[in-house]
């Protein structure tokens, strides 16, 4: 009998992905393809949803040749969770001033509604309660917002659908306007069973969005993996190059799908304290551009600062809380890149790695490696030097996107060592972002006991090493290090029904590849420096407070 695949699509922030992937959840192919991403003014992010589609279909095309198109039993997609504006004819609608028409998407990172958010969060309604007590910027409710007050002729009066990015591609792949709960639930309010809250969207001046049975965001809802319409429609099933028909399940936000890649795992045999715990016992990080932490309970949790308790949003009937870091990777990247002694980096990682292709961070883990004494931990190192993660605001738990970055510890100096350091301390820092958020869930009532890691900063060694340093918990990596293909794929294999629920999918398709255990003896020394991260917060908003004063 012939092998039987399904296809997982991400659409991450700068490029679309996807992997042909098997029953058991190995990857056989793989491709990538960069998308466009314009900033037209400061923290306004945009994209081109037609740009987008046409990626998908590349993609997908190059995993699946050579491959019969009846051995392909489902297709599932994941992406960002930006905002998608069309018109009557499904045509893209601007969402700038400019208005350029293909540039239809206010992506996730844009923050150009923070003003809009903080109004929101004033009205103190009760749909925040599901949010963690504040809106985000990040969030639709905001930006439809802003759209509505500043572009309300060439953008609000056109728009006649708004679709989160993960819905747009079912919608696009099927013709089907059924949204997933992933999408609606985690990032417009939704509610089920009760649905839209009308009292909210009347408060925020949105009440029109209701308007027709609210057909401009969506009427009918479906967990993620659900089977869309009758699968493929023939004008898509010709643009991806697979068969009409092919199922194709609700989809899931990129992070979600991480978490589902990784945290149905079976664990047996790796002597892991969530070994014949519930699934509960778990957190999913997913580290790439930003992170997200997800944790899921069995009754609803509400923890201040972190997203949810959202119903069936990634495993159907549990409840999931989303915390996050809205800069990770590009933090990394941002203070590497931006140091003087980049350009001496990059010479020094292409002579040592001339032809293996390794990267700069591999290089500046051998260098820290290198500046450590051989008895002692590289960690140590940045005892002197203190970093607050918040470049881009924070999303959990502080739920503040008004906050900003520190360092403490600098020097003139700018050599090689100097760049190491500080890109360890920014490290050191986004792990004990994670300690901060896995706190704030354990005063909730979650009990977290295992991390299990996906993204592409899980392939980093040293920021798993150190995250397992810094919260004290044991790190799973995944089998396949594309774990958010493979949940993709599980949407996929759901819709097929070839696996009878979301869970038993997860239960075959993920794999535990990796165990990275904690240093035990650098408990103290992250205690220490735990401490130094929650002061620099108190002293940041001390100094706000100092300069507010008349």
């Amino acid at each position: 009998m012939a092998e039987m695949y399904y296809v997982g699509v991400d659409v991450g922030t700068a490029s679309v992905r996807a992997a042909l992937v098997t029953r058991e959840g190995l990857l056989r192919s793989t491709a990538e393809e960069p998308i466009s991403i314009w900033e037209p003014q400061s923290d306004h992010y945009v994209q081109s949803s037609s740009e987008i589609w046409e990626k998908c279909c590349t993609v997908v095309k190059k995993v699946t040749q050579g491959t019969e198109r009846s051995q392909v039993r489902g297709i599932g997609f994941d992406a960002t969770c930006s905002l998608v504006v069309l018109d009557r004819s499904f045509q893209p609608v601007p969402v700038n001033q400019d208005g350029d028409q293909q540039r239809n998407v206010v992506m996730w990172m844009d923050h150009r509604a923070a003003e809009q958010a903080a109004r929101i969060t004033n009205t103190g309604h009760g749909v925040l309660n599901r949010v963690g007590g504040v809106m985000s910027p990040e969030m639709q409710p905001p930006k439809l917002l802003w759209l509505k007050e500043n572009l309300k002729e060439s953008c609000w009066n056109k728009a006649a659908h708004f679709f989160d990015l993960p819905d747009f591609l079912s919608w696009k792949a099927t013709g089907s306007l059924t949204r997933s709960l992933c999408t609606l639930v985690c990032k417009w309010t939704y509610c089920p069973p009760e649905g839209w809250d009308v009292s909210f969207w009347s408060t925020i001046g949105l009440e029109d969005l209701l308007e027709n049975n609210a057909s401009k965001i969506g009427s009918v809802v479906c967990s993620p993996g659900s089977r869309l319409g009758d699968g493929l429609t023939r004008e898509a099933a010709a643009d991806l190059g697979l068969d009409p028909g092919t199922a194709v399940g609700a989809s899931l936000i990129d992070a979600h799908a991480g978490g589902l890649g990784v945290i149905g795992a079976d664990v047996k045999g790796f002597h892991l304290p969530c070994e014949g715990q519930p699934i509960t016992s778990r957190m999913a990080m997913i580290c790439g551009t930003s992170s997200c932490h997800m944790a899921i309970s069995e009754r609803p949790l509400f923890v201040p600062g972190v997203w949810g308790p959202c119903l069936s949003a990634m495993v159907p009937d549990m409840w999931l809380n989303e915390g996050g870091q809205s800069a990770t990777g590009r933090l990394i990247e941002h203070v590497v890149k931006g140091h003087a002694a980049y350009t001496q980096l990059q010479e020094q990682a292409q002579q040592r790695f001339p032809f293996t292709g390794e990267n700069i961070y591999s290089y500046l883990n051998s260098h820290l490696s290198l500046m450590a004494d051989s008895c002692s931990a590289v960690d140590l190192l940045a005892s002197g030097l203190h970093v607050w993660p918040d470049f881009h605001g924070n999303r959990s738990p502080l739920a503040d996107p008004t906050l900003k970055g520190m360092v403490i510890g600098l020097s003139l100096s700018q050599t090689l060592e100097d760049l190491a350091l500080l890109y360890l301390a920014s490290v050191q820092a986004l792990a004990l972002g994670t300690r901060h958020i896995l706190e704030a869930m354990k005063e909730a009532g979650h009990d977290i006991r295992t991390l299990f890691l996906c993204g592409g900063l899980s392939k980093n060694a040293l920021f798993v090493q150190i995250h397992a340093n810094a919260t004290g918990l044991p790190v799973v990596l995944p089998d396949q290090m594309e774990a958010v293909l493979v949940g993709a794929a599980i949407l996929g294999a759901c819709a097929s029904q070839d696996y009878s629920s979301i869970q038993e999918a997860m239960g075959r398709m993920a794999k535990v590849g990796k165990v990275v255990q904690p240093d035990n003896e650098l408990q103290s020394f992250y205690e220490r420096k735990y401490k130094v991260f929650l002061r620099l917060i108190a002293h940041q908003r001390e100094y706000q407070a100092l300069m507010k004063q008349r």
